[in-house]
């Protein structure tokens, strides 16, 4: 009876699109009959916090079998969920005086040296603070082919990775960047520190990149559907129990250094999602740091190529452990 209700939505429904995003049909199975319909749908909408869901039941918009509920309700086997999850509205992005490391910049391209902790561009429940609020302040020529919140973004790095991030001031140069990003000619290194010692002194990791189809916050490796992606490595030193390496991007997912570590069983250190949760070495963050950014110029074609040394808090860790080492 479950799965002939599924079939109905999905027969019923011509915009699959539509179900994924702003309306959600679920039907509950018997082995989850008696939880909370807060708790169940959290369950199924990991991407929805349980204070969010709460919020969509008391306007009304959680339906069971056509009914209005409470968040206590206790669902049945076969209940019918309709979760109508309204379209977000973006607060306006303002310009903030954040200080900037402006590594170069002319009338189509910046380089920053982001440092560790800042966010690059705004989202949801994050609007100020970010690299995006500090680059409306110093200029307001910026691309727009990103979206209001993410004028010159042309890539992106983590929050608590470090270094250099180029930014578009025209469509121009975004378009012209972001090809080559795709066609594989912009050089990217990084320094990564990593749990373990790595023996294979250089090395290739190809794997795959998706959601992760336990935590769809995180990303994994997943053959099935994921993403080609492609990890080039080479050990710089051994300290201790950790390995000090230099990471070569030759494709861009979404967090692809920290997965394909993970992945090979050498956590960037300081990461609480692919790796170890307790924190290690004092670090709020991973320990990974875009130390290398080179590109062929948007207009003119000059190849630029930029360098710039870890953070001081990563550099302290460096130097301790290679005091213990002695």
């Amino acid at each position: 009876m479950i799965n002939d209700k599924l079939d109905e939505i999905m027969q019923t429904s011509s915009q699959a699109d539509l179900i994924a995003s702003a309306y959600h049909a679920l039907v509950v199975p018997l082995t989850d009959a008696g939880q909370r319909v807060d708790t169940w749908i959290v369950a199924q909408l990991k991407e929805l916090s349980r204070t969010f869901v709460q919020k969509l039941i008391e306007e009304g918009r959680v339906k069971v079998n056509g009914e209005k509920v409470r968040a206590n309700y206790r669902v049945s086997a076969g209940d019918y969920l309709e979760v109508e999850i309204p379209p977000a509205t973006d607060p306006e992005v303002k310009p903030q005086a954040i200080p900037l490391e402006i590594i170069y910049e002319d009338q189509d391209v910046l380089v920053i040296n982001k440092p560790p902790g800042m966010v690059v561009h705004p989202a949801h429940g994050n609007y100020e603070g970010t690299l995006v609020n500090a680059l409306l302040a110093h200029c307001h020529d910026l691309s727009g082919i990103g979206g209001v919140n993410r004028p010159g973004i042309v890539h992106r790095l983590d929050k608590d990775t470090s270094g250099l991030l180029m930014v578009a001031k025209n469509d121009l140069a975004h378009q012209r960047l972001a090809e080559q990003i795709k066609d594989r000619q912009v050089i990217r290194h990084y320094l990564a520190l990593v749990h373990g010692r790595i023996q294979a002194l250089t090395g290739r990791i190809e794997a795959p990149i998706g959601r992760d189809p336990r935590d769809r916050k995180k990303m994994a490796v997943n053959v099935n559907r994921g993403k080609p992606a492609i990890t080039h490595y080479r050990v710089l030193e051994h300290l201790g129990v950790y390995t000090l390496i230099e990471a070569r991007l030759e494709t861009g997912r979404t967090h692809q250094i920290r997965v394909h570590l993970a992945y090979l069983g050498h956590p960037v250190v300081g990461d609480p999602v692919y790796g170890p949760r307790r924190p290690h070495l004092g670090l709020s963050g991973q320990w990974l740091h875009a130390g290398v950014l080179g590109f062929k110029h948007p207009r003119s074609g000059e190849e630029l190529k930029f360098t710039v040394p870890p953070p001081p808090q990563f550099m302290e860790i460096l130097e301790k452990l290679r005091f213990k080492g002695e």
